[in-house]
């Protein structure tokens, strides 16, 4: 009955607008401040679909925060007090059910690890008076996820928890405090390690993908990228009314305070969008150049009246003179410079403008440069001359030689 109400609710979800969006301000990733519901714009608002069967009993709230949603790939350790031929470490299969032992396949895709335990414990009344359940999660499948806006690459990405190097340590630990080593009873060390672990809230020793991680994957930031202005869209789980809540964060208090609580972990399904600055962040860019969220360096194409022609490597944050400068400077016959960019609307920003070694950086002649850009020196009125000059002298003086060792050469 269950699995069908949950199933039902899937399939009607979309069909009723989506629920709410939930606009909240994360002060610290674990405990946010309490939301201000804001109805979704452009259509007709439902209210959501009820709870499933699993979460009577449950205390009800608006908003669930940093409630893990179950899904396929995810492992959890299912302990049922004083009951070990029930007990163990269950998958969730890639159809998104569980089997266990006498309650077989469950389907549990979607829930939070609170509602499976409470769900889990119904179930196991029908064999057990009274149990006692604890659900644990001990694998994390990888998430993926959207990253959008301002930054290089945008797209969907999986992102994966990495095994933190504690746990060679902490192992050692265990050993000590429990007195078993390997070549003690396996079983016994793994269930000591396990509690172990729980106490310490270790989850498995696993760091999880945080905004950071995510506008890293998608190549980091361009020089209009507003970090001030990010935004991440969460699923809201059953027990919340289903639909998704967002929060605005201020990512660039990370990079400038060290402010980790608007480094927020992420879901599967979370949609990551960074803000769009009107003008150039030149001191933010400078900033985050500073640290491994964006390449330390990008390559842009210089040609035309310079010394060497060619890519040049700049650091971020670099200026149009000093792509000039590692060019080899220009040539003493030369014209107007030409910038070339090439937008991610499709447009082209192409601006000519006179040479000044002196100009500001972020000047309308002294462009911030970002990766791809292309620079050109034309040539003055006099090296276009000759140049065209060479271009005609050049095939007369050939045939003139040719002539003249013919004529001496028959004399």
């Amino acid at each position: 009955m269950l699995q069908f109400m949950i199933q039902s609710w899937r399939t009607l979800a979309p069909l009723a607008g989506g629920g709410f969006l939930i606009a909240i301000s994360l002060p610290a990733a674990a405990e946010p401040v309490a939301p201000v519901a804001v109805p979704i714009t452009g259509g007709a608002t439902a209210k959501p679909a009820p709870a499933a069967s699993a979460n009577a009993g449950l205390p009800r709230s608006r908003v669930v925060y940093d409630a893990y949603i179950l899904g396929p790939g995810d492992s959890l350790q299912v302990e049922l007090l004083d009951i070990p031929e029930l007990s163990g470490t269950f998958t969730i299969g890639p159809d998104g059910t569980m089997y266990l032992p006498r309650l077989r396949a469950l389907y549990v895709e979607g829930l939070t690890v609170e509602e499976l335990r409470y769900f889990l414990t119904q179930q196991f009344k029908a064999y057990v008076k009274n149990p006692q359940l604890y659900v644990r999660p001990v694998g994390y499948r990888p998430i993926r996820i959207y990253v959008g806006g301002e930054v290089r690459r945008p797209g969907y990405y999986t992102l994966s928890g990495q095994q933190s190097n504690e746990t060679s340590s902490i192992d050692e630990e265990i050993s000590e405090k429990t007195g078993l080593t390997a070549s003690d009873n396996q079983q016994a060390l793994r269930e000591s390690q396990s509690r172990f672990r729980a106490g310490r809230g270790l989850a498995g020793s696993v760091l999880f993908p945080t905004v950071f991680d995510a506008i890293r994957t998608a190549m980091g930031i361009t020089p209009y990228s507003d970090l001030a202005q990010v935004q991440v869209t969460r699923k809201q789980p059953l027990s919340g009314g289903g639909g998704r809540i967002r929060t605005n964060l201020n990512f660039l208090s990370l990079i400038t305070e060290g402010n980790e609580s608007q480094n927020i972990r992420l879901f599967d399904g979370d949609v990551v969008s960074v803000g769009k600055s009107t003008v150039v962040l030149r001191d933010q860019l400078l900033k985050a150049g500073q640290t491994n969220l964006s390449p330390q360096f990008i390559q842009v194409y210089v040609s035309g009246r310079v010394v060497t022609p060619g890519g040049v490597t700049l650091p971020q944050g670099s200026a149009l003179n000093q792509a000039l400068n590692l060019a080899g400077g220009l040539k003493l016959l030369r014209g107007k410079v030409e910038f070339v960019r090439f937008t991610r609307e499709g447009e082209v920003d192409r601006r000519t403008f006179s040479y000044n070694p002196n100009a500001p950086s972020n000047a309308y002649n002294n462009p911030i440069l970002m990766t791809g850009d292309i620079v050109r020196v034309q040539d003055s009125a006099v090296s276009a001359g000759l140049g065209a000059l060479n271009e005609v002298a050049a095939p007369l003086l050939g045939i003139y030689s040719i002539y003249a060792l013919s004529n001496g050469a028959f004399r």
